[in-house]
This record gives structure tokens, sequence and C-alpha cells, in this order.
């Protein structure tokens, strides 16, 4: 089974600041995909709050109490007054910097709503979960919880692959546009699943019944215009294959 972030970071940081820290994402990428930007913004102050604790434990062992007040400024100061032979600068400048964008936009933007007339919400919550991804990858890179190639897979698939036409279910991936057929529900489970790639019983669990006779020869058929690479049991999209899930719109679900 392929591991997952919460379990990578849990090898090197406090596991209950890592169970925030994932919860908080997820909340907000689910908020923007359904559309309530303004929440997305509140669970990225969430995912703050446990990401700055994150860097606390990281780089003394210890961190302000979950439910304690907790002096972000000072805490940014503390790190950019680290050693740079010590610890890498996105510890020390770059994460508590990007955090406090994300801080500020949900403490004080509803007060920059004023006369125009114009609602960020939607722009607003677009910079949060960007931030959101570039952090948490950070975090998967520096931990050190897995090997380097299975960090950089889980990085892209960290900021690369937002597919709201699919829900998660754990082990079962749910297409949330039945009309497709069954070349592009291929290409949109493997441009969901990244550098992943799927086997082919995985792919048949997640196709109708009706796709799954035919399931090889549609990749063939796919493999054959360059959209996936068949190896052994695992299908993976190509960039022409990801360009075309891309400029179909396929990401979105009905």
């Amino acid at each position: 089974m392929a591991e997952t972030v919460a379990e990578v970071l849990g090898r090197t940081y406090d596991r209950a600041l890592v169970g925030e820290l994932v919860a908080s994402y997820e909340q907000a990428q689910r908020n923007y995909f359904l559309g309530g930007h303004r929440l997305s913004a509140v669970e990225g102050g969430r995912f703050c709050e446990a990401a700055y604790r994150i860097l606390e434990f990281a780089t003394s062992g210890s961190y302000t109490p979950v439910g304690s007040n907790l002096d972000t400024e000072r805490v940014a100061r503390k790190l950019q007054s680290l050693p740079a032979s010590a610890y890498p600068k996105s510890i020390r400048v770059h994460i508590p910097r990007s955090l406090r964008l994300v801080y500020d936009i949900r403490n004080s933007r509803d007060a920059a709503h004023l006369a125009d007339g114009i609602d960020p919400n939607l722009q607003d919550a677009t910079l949060v979960t960007g931030v959101l991804d570039w952090v948490l990858a950070e975090l998967v890179r520096l931990s050190g919880g897995t090997t380097p190639d299975r960090a950089r897979a889980l990085v892209e698939e960290l900021v690369t692959r937002r597919v709201p036409a699919v829900q998660d279910f754990g082990e079962y991936q749910k297409i949330l546009r039945p009309g497709l057929r069954a070349g592009d529900r291929i290409l949109v489970l493997l441009y969901r699943r990244g550098s992943r790639g799927a086997d082919y019983g995985e792919l048949s669990a997640w196709l109708p019944a009706s796709a799954r006779a035919n399931l090889r020869r549609t990749v063939r058929m796919l493999d054959g215009k360059s959209l996936v690479h068949a190896m052994g049991e695992t299908v993976r999209i190509t960039y022409a294959g990801q360009k075309s899930v891309e400029m179909r719109d396929l990401l979105q679900p009905l």
C-alpha cells in the first residue's frame, strides 16, 4: 500500500500536529472544490497554526501547546534567527513567511471588503490553497520520512493533481462524471494518481462493470496515442495525456 502524507510526516514530526495539519489541509481543499471559498481561508488559518507548531517542534523538540495563544511573530523571529548552517532556509524563512500571508488573509481580509463591490473570496481561496500545497510539499520534502523517490512522488501529487472530478474513498476512487467514456475515465483516474499510476486491478475496480471487459484493449488504444504508458501491470499517464485531460476540462465534477 502506498504511503500517505500523514504517515511520512508522522515519522518525523509530532503525530497529533500532523493529524491537525493534514485534516485542515484536506478540509480547505474540499471547501475550495465545493465553492466554500471563505471557509477555505478559515481552514488555511487552522493549517498555519499546526504548521507553525511543527516548525517549533522540528527546531526545538517542543511547541506551543494546542489551545494556548500562539505568538506567530515571535515564532517567525526565532526561526529566522536560527543558524543557516543548521537549518535550511525553507524552515527559517520561506515557510514562516508563506504562513504569515495565509494567516493575515484569514484574520484581516474581511476588513478589506470595502465598497468596490468585488468579492475577493475566490482569489483569496485560490491563493490560500496554493500556499498550503507548497508548504505541505516542503514539509514532506524536508522530513526525511521516506525515500527520496517517494518524497518526490508525494510532492508532485500534492502540487499538481487537483482533481475534484474524482473523490477519494480510501482504496476506491470514484469518478463524479458518470457520462465519461471508458478511455476518458481511465485518463482522469491516472491524472489523479500522478507518478504512481495504477495497476490493472485498481483500474478495473474503479471502472463500471461495462468498461472492465475491454480494459486492456482501451489502455492499448490510449498507449498507441501516447496518452498513457503501460509497463507490465502498471499504467501511468503521459504529459500528452495530462494535457488532453486539462484541455477538455475533464477535471471538474458535473
